[in-house]
């Protein structure tokens, strides 16, 4: 294993002679004596100029001479370099000058010292200057490539032009002669054995060298355009893999080959559904797939950038129901009318004779045969193995990296000026419409309501006469001003653990059923109105805090064809619309109890009640305005339910299809997922034929009960609620970690019902380089301050000390997985956030330092190749098939 320091590396010249070159008063081309060979010894990553094995302990106390070099990099992000030539000229040596290795280190770079261990050998480099000291004497001009020059103040420091001082190497350092004083620049390399070691580096010459950093990533003198594109050199200390064998074993082919082909199988569903799905895995796949089995090399990364520095473009106009246009051309009569066969909606056109135009669902005989090939992949011997080999090395790679570079990103944070934590912008991707409030709050405003609004009719009594909001607390006993949180009894406590049945009963406000369907619901007796103004005040917290969004979900059923409208009715009527909200649909898992209700005959009418009026609000939107207007702000679909419930049927070809499901028993997990996929698979194809925005499927998945859940969610969904379980499936883990599948995790809620928050996996899974955000869940049920995302971020950064740069990426990764439309991202994260690796970060946006999103990237980069390094011939033929 080998320690890396960052690549650019200063030495400090010193010589009797005043030879040197002005040009246009910023460049200085010095010569220094002849020397036959210049080489540079790597000490565990640190290059110390000036000094050998004797004068190690002088290091620690030396004056650091400089803050900062050209005003680029702070000195603790630059190494050093001993130059001394092969033929044993040393430091002393009257050829080299007085070299008395006095070079700039920063207090840091000197307690870094103390860690060194020698890992190198000395292999050539080529240098250039980087800056000069006048020192006391007078400065002497001399052309020596026939340009004018202009004398140098005394006592002053010269910065050179770095983009036009070329490097110099050994033929062209013969030719020069010294200088007073020159701080110069090196290139680095990584050296092991014979042979260099694959990297992200440039090789030149047969020498391996890297590139000179601009660190800081601010506009440089000279630099006039503030949209034009600059190159930036992103350097830390990495940790790499070297020697041993380089063939792969017959177990590592075999769980290559089967790791691939599920990364192949999620890709297409992806691509079927109008999903996203990884670009940096993606461009993989396609590039191993090109290239074949003869000729598989690895994906290249590179640690430089080349990125606007224009500013983020505006945020678009807030959305408002109001001001959208309902299209008034009905388009069945052009794709045909929908209708829903055996659970998936086609397009049947009349002029066709009664055709069925298919919209790119899969069939399914092939999701069973993909979904049990998932099964057998993980608990698959060598794949399982390998998995927790590589996860194993994941987190501990992660653990290095933070031992050598939180001071950078710490350093990169602070010099980022206007953010921080509290103004980078954070989404709860997981929260429920009918909890999103703490319990104070639903408290407030129960009181409120039941003063302004006592003689206000809210629902019908026994009798099927109308009870007024006064009525209704006199028949519970209750007084608005006896209320308090204890007697609400909404939050969650240590009777709920594992006893998802009494969770569900704390919905409730003091344990009544109608209180619920009063305050909590958007169908009842006064269409909603209590839910509406309530959620008003949420939603307006959201818009004062100005950084924070949400995504709450709102309940379809299934049990009627008149729930979208009432919905859709709900939301444009009260206004809904937020730029600081997105509306996703969550569907309970309860087709059992409105069997047993006789509320549907068999499963096919749920899927009808669901799909059915979003088609047709898609193809003639003047038949359901509202649910036009709706759609437009809906970001996708979440299944939900207790997951810990028994499955007792398995899937099979054999399996009844949904108009033929007419048992008492409720469909497996599976089963739901596959058909809202279908479903949503259909829509999402015809929505984006006609220009109107598609949906996400995002369901709850992991949380308890068996893992083959996370099977189906691999292959079908965009991202899930939750994940737990995959602490217990590696092989699904490490899937999930390639195909960078977002988890929103919610810690404090789990802590109240299915695992101790000091065991929840969550820093486990983000050091490993999941892609993983915080969420709230239930507010109302976890959560006791105005603001429960900040609960939620400030508890997990005092329990697992995360630092700025962690809480930057939660931040940043809740953003990525929301459904909030692209423009908006682009202003939140940067104009070009779509990008893979640093090129997709803005750290003005996003406070996230470059350094830890490109570790995040040549991270899985290299996870990828190392898979297509493995790839057999035979593997790499079924890939490429795949």
């Amino acid at each position: 294993m080998e320690i890396r320091q960052s690549p650019a590396a200063a030495c400090r010249l010193s010589s009797a002679g005043h030879d040197h070159v002005v040009e246009d008063g910023v460049r200085i081309m010095p010569t220094v004596p002849e020397v036959e060979e210049t080489s540079v010894s790597v000490v565990a990553g640190c290059i110390e100029p000036g000094i050998g094995l004797r004068g190690q302990e002088e290091l620690e106390n030396r004056i650091p001479m400089d803050e900062e070099v050209g005003g680029r990099a702070p000195r603790n992000s630059l190494a050093s370099c001993d130059f001394s030539s092969t033929n044993k000229v040393t430091v002393e040596s009257d050829v080299a000058g007085a070299m008395n290795g006095r070079a700039g280190r920063s207090r840091q770079a000197q307690a870094d010292s103390r860690y060194r261990t020698n890992i190198g050998q000395n292999i050539p480099v080529r240098v250039r200057p980087r800056s000069w000291d006048s020192g006391s004497r007078a400065a002497k001009t001399k052309s020596t490539r026939g340009s004018s020059s202009s004398p140098i103040p005394d006592g002053s420091r010269t910065f050179l032009d770095a983009e036009s001082t070329p490097w110099m190497d050994r033929e062209e350092l013969k030719s020069c002669s010294p200088i007073d004083a020159v701080t110069w620049e090196a290139t680095s390399v990584q050296c092991t054995g014979q042979e260099v070691v694959h990297s992200p580096y440039q090789y030149q010459g047969g020498v391996a060298s890297l590139p000179r950093p601009v660190l800081n990533g601010g506009l440089r003198n000279g630099d006039v355009s503030a949209d034009s594109e600059e190159e930036e050199e992103i350097t830390y200390r990495r940790v790499c893999i070297s020697g041993g064998p380089t063939g792969a074993t017959a177990d590592l082919e075999e769980a290559a080959g089967i790791l691939m082909q599920a990364l192949c199988m999620r890709k297409d569903y992806m691509e079927r559904s109008c999903q996203e799905f990884c670009s940096t895995t993606g461009r993989v796949l396609d590039e191993s797939a090109e290239k074949g089995s003869d000729s598989r090399s690895r994906s290249s990364m590179s640690s430089t950038t080349s990125r606007s520095s224009a500013p983020p473009p505006p945020l678009p106009e807030p959305p408002q129901f109001d001001r959208i246009d309902v299209p008034t051309t009905d388009l069945t009569n052009v794709y045909g009318t929908p209708v829903l066969r055996n659970g998936v909606v086609f397009l049947e056109n009349p002029e066709t004779n009664g055709e069925m135009q298919h919209l790119n669902q899969p069939e399914w005989d092939v999701f069973l045969e993909d979904f049990n090939a998932l099964l057998a992949l993980s608990v698959h011997g060598p794949v399982k193995s390998f998995a927790f080999r590589r996860l194993s090395y994941l987190g501990l790679r992660y653990d290095m990296h933070g031992l050598l570079n939180e001071g950078l990103e710490v350093a990169a944070s602070k010099r980022c000026p206007h953010r921080d934590f509290y103004n980078v912008r954070k989404v709860d991707t997981h929260v429920h419409a009918a909890s999103c409030m703490n319990h104070k709050h639903l408290l407030r405003f129960m009181k409120k309501r039941a003063r302004e609004d006592s003689d206000t009719p809210v629902c019908l009594g026994a009798d099927g006469k109308p009870m007024t909001l006064g009525e209704v607390f006199t028949s519970l006993n209750l007084t608005p001003h006896h209320l308090s949180v204890d007697m609400l009894d909404v939050h969650a406590d240590r009777n709920t653990f594992h006893r998802f049945d009494k969770f569900n009963l704390k919905y409730n406000p003091v344990g009544q059923s109608r209180l619920r369907e009063i305050f909590l619901k958007s169908d009842n007796y006064i269409e909603g109105k209590f839910f509406a103004q309530l959620m008003h005040e949420v939603i307006e917290d959201l818009e004062e805090s100005k950084y924070q969004m949400a995504e709450p979900r709102v309940s379809i059923y299934g049990r009627s064809g008149d729930e979208w409208r009432k919905l859709a009715r709900w939301a444009v009527q009260f206004k809904m619309a937020s730029a600081n909200v997105r509306w996703l649909i969550q569907v309970p898992r309860l087709y059992n109890v409105y069997r047993a209700k006789g509320q549907v005959k068999n499963f096919q009418e749920i899927l009808d009640n669901i799909f059915m009026p979003l088609f047709e609000a898609t193809l003639n939107p003047q038949k359901h305005p509202d649910i036009f207007k709706f759609l437009t702000e809906v970001a996708g679909f979440d299944s939900v339910d207790d997951e810990s419930k028994a499955e007792g049927a398995h899937l099979t070809k054999d399996t009844p299809s949904p108009d033929q499901w007419t048992s008492d028993a409720n469909p497996p997990y599976a089963y739901y997922l596959y058909y809202m996929y279908a479903n949503i698979t259909a829509l999402n194809n015809l929505r984006k034929e006609l220009g109107y925005n598609t949906f996400s499927l995002r369901p709850h998945c992991g949380e308890a009960g068996p893992v083959h859940h996370l099977a189906a969610a691999f292959l079908l969904a965009t991202n899930i609620s939750h994940g737990l379980l995959l602490r217990k499936v590696p092989a699904l883990q490490y899937l999930y970690y390639l195909a960078q599948i977002g988890v929103a995790m919610s810690p404090l809620s789990n802590n109240s019902l299915f695992l101790d928050y000091h065991r929840s996996p969550l820093p486990e899974f983000r050091a490993r380089g999941l892609s993983v955000s915080i969420s709230t869940d239930d507010p109302l049920m976890f959560h006791f301050t105005k603001e429960p995302l900040i609960e939620e971020y400030s508890i997990a950064a005092q329990v697992w000390k995360l630092s700025s740069a962690d809480m930057a990426e939660l931040a940043r990764n809740s953003v990525l997985m929301s459904g909030f439309p692209h423009k908006v991202k682009q202003h939140w994260l940067g104009a070009h956030y779509e990008k893979e690796g640093v090129d997709g970060n803005d750290i003005r946006c996003t406070n996230l330092p470059d350094i830890r999103v490109l570790y995040r990237y040549e991270t899985l980069l290299e996870e990828l190749n190392s898979l297509c390094d493995a790839l057999p011939s035979d593997a790499s033929s079924q890939h490429n098939a795949t």
